[in-house]
């Protein structure tokens, strides 16, 4: 994840995750559904094959994190970043710290993505409330790992990670009132738009870190740079918001 793609490849799947759960509630609102997605009968009750129960979403989840987890230790060709100690060193050190803390983030959204289909595909009765809780610990580790990844760096690297956080932590606080508080139409809309700031920012921090579109790097050391990646962050609100409000007024042209 310490490269262009490791940070482009995640965010256009979340950013397209985002657009995806942008039409869902859009549609959603328009038709006055109780429930964001219906819930699964009973698997004795199914006639389909598993791909065709289960939703996209979590199939999506499993085999781009799958990816991602083998590109982090072993992209570019002839990369090897898993071996997680040095042994031929006598004080035996650990290392490869990014491979592995970046496979941790995937390997929990991984999860996530198995989590749902045993859910809708394997329990005898879907389980929403267990799937919201795949999500939400992938979530939680990312914040965890975040913090962490933060330590050490300079002062552009920790802003842009910090402005991050907020969506990450506010959208792993969404969930969890879901789980107690489902069925909110208010909280769909809410999340979706946290989910398109969290992908929209992710590629935003492709460009500042490491192909800016002036050609011109940031500058960690200048407080103007600073000051404006957080001044971008706050146009990226409203801009995901007007995308949100985009999306519901072409989804209401269909729906009429």
């Amino acid at each position: 994840m310490g490269t262009l793609l490791g940070h482009l490849v995640p965010g256009l799947v979340i950013y397209s995750n985002g657009l995806y759960y942008a039409v869902v509630v859009s549609r959603a609102l328009l038709r006055g559904q109780e429930q964001l997605f219906p819930p699964l009968s009973p698997k004795h009750n199914r006639g389909q094959r598993w791909w065709q129960q289960a939703r996209m979403e979590g199939m999506v989840k499993v085999g781009a994190f799958l990816i991602l987890i083998f590109g982090e230790f072993f992209f570019p060709p002839g990369t090897n970043c898993f071996p997680m100690v040095d042994w031929k060193d006598p004080q035996q050190p650990f290392q490869n710290h990014n491979s592995w803390e970046h496979a941790t983030i995937f390997g929990f959204f991984l999860l996530s993505g198995l989590v749902d289909l045993v859910s809708q595909v394997w329990l005898a009765q879907q389980s929403i409330k267990l799937e919201q809780a795949g999500t939400i610990l992938a979530l939680v580790v990312l914040l965890l790992q975040m913090v962490a990844h933060i330590e050490h760096k300079n002062a552009l690297e920790i802003r842009v990670h910090s402005l991050l956080l907020l969506p990450v932590f506010l959208l792993a606080l969404v969930l969890t009132t879901e789980v107690w508080v489902p069925s909110q139409p208010s909280l769909w809309v809410f999340k979706t738009w946290l989910l398109l700031v969290f992908g929209s920012w992710m590629l935003q921090m492709t460009s500042v870190l490491y192909t800016p579109l002036s050609g011109q790097p940031w500058r960690a050391e200048d407080p103007m740079d600073l000051a404006f990646l957080t001044i971008f962050f706050c146009w990226h609100l409203a801009l995901q918001a007007a995308v949100l409000a985009a999306i519901y007024a072409l989804c209401s042209l269909w729906h009429r």
